[in-house]
Parts: C-alpha cells; sequence; structure tokens
C-alpha cells in the first residue's frame, strides 16, 4: 500500500495539462484546456481540463476527475496503478507500508497479465543481451538493420532461445501461474496440459500500451523455412486489443503532437528505423488493416495523417478503401510512394535523415488526388472503367465532413478527371442525401418512444421527484465545495466558516443520495478531526463516486467571456454577493423539503391507522411538522430573500 505522504509528493507533482496531453492534444480557451473526448467519438471539442482545479470534465461521456481518475478510466488502471504511473512520470520513489514484489502477480487479473508481459519483456531482453545465442542469432539480426545499442534498449528489442521451454520453465519456476502464461500467449498448452514456449528461437519486438507498458509481442522467425511464419503475434487478451493499438506510439506520441503530423508505416521495423533516424512521429498498424479505434488513437494527438507507403502498387490498391475511414473522422491524409524496392525502413537508412525529409516534403500527395491519379491510370481510355473511378473518388469525398473541404476536392478532381464540376457536385450531393436516408432510418428505428401524455398519470413523477430530491442535496456539496472554506461574514458571525456552519445546521437533516450522504460524513468527520477539507481533497478521493460527484459539481461547459457585460451590458447574477441567502436558502430549502416527505409519510400513515389513540398521536405530530414547515417557510420568505 502506498503511503499518504507518497501519494501527496504525487499530488503535488502531477500537471494535469501535462498527464492528459500525453493522451489527448490540448488546446488553451481562456483559463481551461479543451479538446476532442478520448472517451466518445465527436468532431467539435467537449473535453475541458482546468489546471486551476486540476480536473478534467468530459461533457460527451460523463465522465470527470483529477489525473489519476484519467488514468484508471482510460488505461483501465487501478488507483496503485495511476499513482505509480504518476510517480515513474515525476521521478518519485514510492514508500509502501507492505512490501511488494515486483515478481509476483497481483490479485487483479488485469494487472496479473500486465505483470507476466512486463517479466516476459525483461527476460527476451536479457536473453538478447546476455546470452551467447542472443548475441550471435538476435544482436547479430539487430545490428545488421542498423540499430543502435540504445534503439535496442529503449524499444526493449528481445530475443527468445530456440528452446522449447526456456522462457516458460523460468517463468514458473519464479512463481509466475500457467493461467497468465497461457492467457498472455506467452505460453502454449500442449494435449497432456504442460505448457511450451509460443516464441522460440525469434527476435522480439514488445508492443506498448499507450502509457507505456508491454501489453504483447511481435516474434519474427529468422529461419529461411517457408512452412514457418514470417512473424507470431500475441493473442487478443484482456490487455491487448490489436484493433485498438499502434506499433512505436508510446515513443511518437509526444513528436507528434510537436509537430501536428503522424506518419503511418506498415511493419516493426520501419518505425524503428525511421525514428532513430531522428523522425520520431512514427507508428505502424502492426499488419493489420487500419482501424477506427487505431486512426481515433492517431487523431487525439493530431489531425494530420501522412501515409508512407513502400513500392507495392498492389498493396496500395488494396489498402485504399481503408484509407476512407480516416476522411471520414475529419483527419487530413497525404499519401508518400516510395521507389520501387524500397520500404521506410530501406529507404531511411539509404539516403539518410535529411534527404528522407526532403523526399517526403517533395513527393507528398493529398490521399484524394492521389488516388484520382492512381485510379484513371489503371483505368486508361476505357470509359466504363473511368466512370467507377470517377464515382469511386466522389465516394471517398463524400466521407470527408468538412463540405468547405470537400468542395475544394470536388474542384480539383472534377480538373483531374476532366468533368463538370456541377455533375460531380450533383452526383455527391445524391451521395450524402442517400447517406442522410440511411442514418435516419437507423436512429428512428432505435430511437426511444414517444413520452406519455402529461395528464396521463404514469410512474415517472416519483422518479421526477427523486432526482428532485437529490439536486437539494447536491447543492448542499456544490456549496460546501465552493464556499466551505470562507468566513462567515454576516449577522455579526465572527471567527467561522462557512463549511462547519453548514454541517452544524445539518446535524438533524437525513441524506439520501448516496455519494451526497457519503460526502457530508467524510466532511463532518475532517472538520471534528480539526481539518477544513478542500475540493482538492475530494478530487483526489479513493472513492470514485466521491471524485464524479465534486467533478460534476464543480464543473460547467460554459462560461461568459471577460467582455460579456461590455458587449450586452447584461449582469448576471451572483450567488456570493448575498452569501447569507445563498447558504442559509440552500440549508432551508432542504430542510422544507425533508420536513415535506414527513408530512406526506404522516398523511398516508393516517389514512390507513384505524385505532383512535394512534390517530391521536400521529395527529399531534403532523401537526407540529406543520408548525415546523411554516416556521421554515416564514424564515425563508421574511430573511433569505429579502
Amino acid at each position: 500500500m502506498i503511503t499518504k505522504p507518497t501519494i501527496d509528493r504525487i499530488m503535488e507533482a502531477t500537471d494535469i495539462v501535462e498527464v492528459i496531453g500525453d493522451f489527448v492534444q490540448l488546446k488553451k480557451r481562456g483559463a481551461n484546456y479543451v479538446g476532442l473526448s478520448p472517451f466518445a467519438n465527436e468532431r467539435t471539442p467537449s473535453f475541458t481540463v482546468s489546471p486551476v482545479k486540476g480536473i478534467f470534465k468530459d461533457f460527451s461521456s460523463g465522465k470527470g476527475g483529477s489525473a489519476v481518475t484519467f488514468l484508471m478510466e482510460l488505461e483501465k488502471f487501478t488507483y496503485p496503478e495511476a499513482l505509480r504511473w504518476l510517480a515513474k512520470k515525476y521521478s518519485i520513489e514510492i514508500e509502501e507500508t507492505v512490501e511488494s514484489p515486483e515478481n509476483r502477480e497481483a490479485d487483479n487479473h488485469r494487472e496479473s497479465l500486465m505483470i507476466v508481459t512486463g517479466y516476459a519483456a525483461k527476460f527476451f531482453h536479457e536473453s538478447l543481451l546476455d546470452t551467447e545465442e542472443g548475441k550471435n542469432i538476435g544482436l547479430s539480426y539487430f545490428k545488421e538493420r542498423g540499430f543502435s545499442k540504445e534503439t535496442i534498449n529503449k524499444f526493449e528489442l528481445g530475443y527468445s532461445p530456440d528452446q522449447w521451454e526456456a522462457f516458460t520453465g523460468q517463468a514458473i519456476k519464479e512463481g509466475y501461474k500457467q493461467e497468465f502464461l497461457e492467457e498472455s500467449g506467452l505460453s502454449v498448452k500442449r494435449d497432456n496440459g504442460s505448457l511450451y514456449d509460443r516464441y522460440r528461437g525469434r527476435v522480439m519486438f514488445p508492443i506498448h500500451s499507450f502509457s507505456g507498458r508491454v501489453i504483447a509481442f511481435g516474434g519474427r522467425t529468422l529461419k529461411s523455412d517457408k512452412n514457418v511464419p514470417k512473424y507470431v503475434n500475441s493473442p487478443e487478451s484482456e490487455i491487448y486489443h490489436k484493433s485498438s493499438v499502434l506499433y512505436g506510439l508510446y515513443f511518437a506520441k509526444k513528436a507528434i503532437r510537436e509537430e501536428d503530423n503522424c506518419y503511418l508505416v506498415e511493419g516493426y521495423a520501419d518505425v524503428i528505423s525511421v525514428h532513430q533516424a531522428g523522425i520520431e512521429n512514427v507508428v505502424a498498424s502492426s499488419g493489420t488493416s487500419l482501424t477506427v479505434e487505431q486512426i481515433r488513437l492517431m487523431g487525439r494527438l493530431t489531425k494530420n495523417i501522412t501515409i508512407l507507403y513502400d513500392g507495392d502498387a498492389a498493396g496500395i490498391k488494396a489498402s485504399l478503401r481503408g484509407l476512407d475511414l480516416i476522411l471520414e473522422e475529419g483527419l487530413n491524409v497525404k499519401v508518400v510512394l516510395f521507389p520501387d524496392g524500397h520500404d521506410p525502413d530501406s529507404y531511411v537508412r539509404q539516403v539518410g535523415t535529411s534527404a528522407f525529409k526532403k523526399y517526403i516534403e517533395d513527393t507528398k500527395k493529398d490521399f484524394i488526388l492521389y488516388k484520382t491519379d492512381l485510379l484513371l491510370k489503371d483505368a486508361g481510355n476505357d470509359p466504363i472503367k473511368k466512370s467507377e473511378v470517377i464515382r469511386e473518388i466522389v465516394e471517398s469525398v463524400a466521407k470527408i465532413p468538412d463540405s468547405i473541404k470537400a468542395s475544394v476536392f470536388i474542384k480539383e478532381c472534377s480538373y483531374i478527371l476532366q468533368i463538370d464540376e456541377r455533375a460531380l457536385l450533383s452526383e455527391l450531393n445524391k451521395m450524402r442525401a442517400a447517406k442522410a436516408r440511411k442514418d435516419s432510418q437507423q436512429s428512428s428505428s432505435y430511437s426511444k418512444p414517444e413520452q406519455p401524455p402529461e395528464d396521463i398519470n404514469w410512474d415517472e413523477p416519483a422518479e421526477q421527484k427523486s432526482k428532485d430530491d437529490d439536486s437539494q442535496e447536491k447543492e448542499i456539496i456544490r456549496l460546501l465545495l465552493m464556499y466551505g472554506n470562507r468566513m462567515i461574514d454576516w449577522d455579526g458571525i465572527a471567527n467561522t466558516y462557512i463549511g462547519p456552519f453548514m454541517i452544524a445546521e445539518l446535524s438533524d437533516v437525513e441524506f439520501d443520495h448516496p455519494a451526497s450522504k457519503a460526502f457530508v460524513e467524510i466532511y463532518r468527520k475532517e472538520v471534528e478531526n480539526g481539518v477544513l477539507p478542500d475540493e482538492q481533497h475530494f478530487i483526489h478521493y479513493p472513492d470514485k463516486d466521491i471524485v464524479d460527484l465534486t467533478v460534476n459539481l464543480i464543473s460547467t461547459k460554459y462560461t461568459l467571456s471577460e467582455n460579456w457585460y461590455e458587449m450586452h451590458r447584461i449582469l448576471v447574477p451572483d450567488e456570493q454577493v448575498n452569501m447569507k441567502a445563498t447558504i442559509l436558502g440552500a440549508i432551508f430549502h432542504l430542510k422544507k423539503q425533508k420536513v415535506g416527505k414527513i408530512l406526506e409519510s404522516l398523511r398516508k400513515e393516517l389514512q390507513t391507522t384505524t385505532a383512535e389513540a394512534d390517530q391521536e398521536i400521529l395527529l399531534s405530530q403532523y401537526m407540529h411538522m406543520k408548525k415546523v414547515e411554516k416556521t421554515i417557510s416564514d424564515y425563508l420568505g421574511s430573511v433569505i430573500l429579502k
């Protein structure tokens, strides 16, 4: 368990903009930063980060919290995992109350898989550097590819010994469980139940998560036997979904943001060679067809994708349709084709960094125009094929969500295709109309049934009433968060803070909303211990429900611009002008609400109770509560609202 002083040091060192900036492209807007949600597919930014409050709020998905919460939501970390990640980022030494050996699985299933793949990466890397077999076979291969010692260490490249159980036997000996060795794909089960190494005799390329942990492997054979697959990759698991991972992204994300461009290549060696040449904004789809999830990963960091193909024309044509997905996500796509016989790996090694960059700048083309040129060459003078090309190009343009950008491409394509621009626009509009109809039909088939008329008494009013009750309780929490640390400045009350005052005034009130009830209890205990908790105390609280409640109450999607008053001469009421009305109003409105519920309960009991003595007791209680209600109402009317 990580000690509290360590947690405090981590929280103090953490810059939430810097942390989230590792995963999302953020732009400054006023006092906050905004970006596209990493949790939802959106075109207009609704994801906000407040450096002052140290929180994020995603208005698309409703998620919010601290840097720790963000890592837990996005990377599926546990609370301790998120703290460890931040500690590593800010070079903070972790102190723990109970020692946790690194080579033992955690209770958490997902973490157990992470630990075993981390151990495997270390094993393969050490086999490469420290064993004769590894040096003679694996290290020789990597050096032949031109990879430096620094690059080999950075990407944690390795070698799996050419023996049936070299890795598996050592892992079991060190206490790793067979179930995790098998589930991670590192070991394969025989018919007799024993395990053997999946990657024996292969050089190893560890695949890292967005946050830098090893989650899978690609193993390349060095044998010339055609019956042996060239690459063997990790199977899907709880920690590895290949459609949602880009090889090299962990090492490239900073450069992608800085360059505002992402180079997309095909293989592991392409990424490593280009990265080693100092061009670090490069990733690969690891041999799979490009997926929407992978495109959105890049789209979180930049809107500009440059695809670096090798000279295989057949491969390029096969991937054209998949690249339409990038256009659909609203990204800008450029294409670079290398000379025959070259891929990014071989070309950068042959010509060097400067010439490689220059070649890209000189030859890159917008994807639509590149696709138009390529398909036209294939069509030749065949009018039927040419008409098919025109339709296919317009289909690609129709996927671009930005209508201005689409119209520019239509203009360019009309010139290349030698066809009237209006004809292309007409075809484009037909396709868009058809898509809109299809989307509308799908939407209506899944839409909710219409709401019942208001005059019919369904069960919803009770549900709505419950929500109203919750909102009154949440208003108390909001005020504790916003003003609990302020001194009272009304009725001559001195040396008293608003927070403890509110807690004392509400000592006779029972909260119903679970998170609000827990919040008040935490606040009460802290006050009793002589501590006045602020919003940061609750933003970083280990209980997710408390964090969610806090962030939802202190976040707003809308802020008035600084020149609002100058432009409109409209003053927006400020609750801080009359703090007495704000604080006492909330307290007594909640009390009035609670009294109303008690009265309603007493009324129901009076209707069902037949014993005269019981009726008298209930009636007495009812009359007493009516007096309490009138006292509160009078107080609200005469004191608070005047």
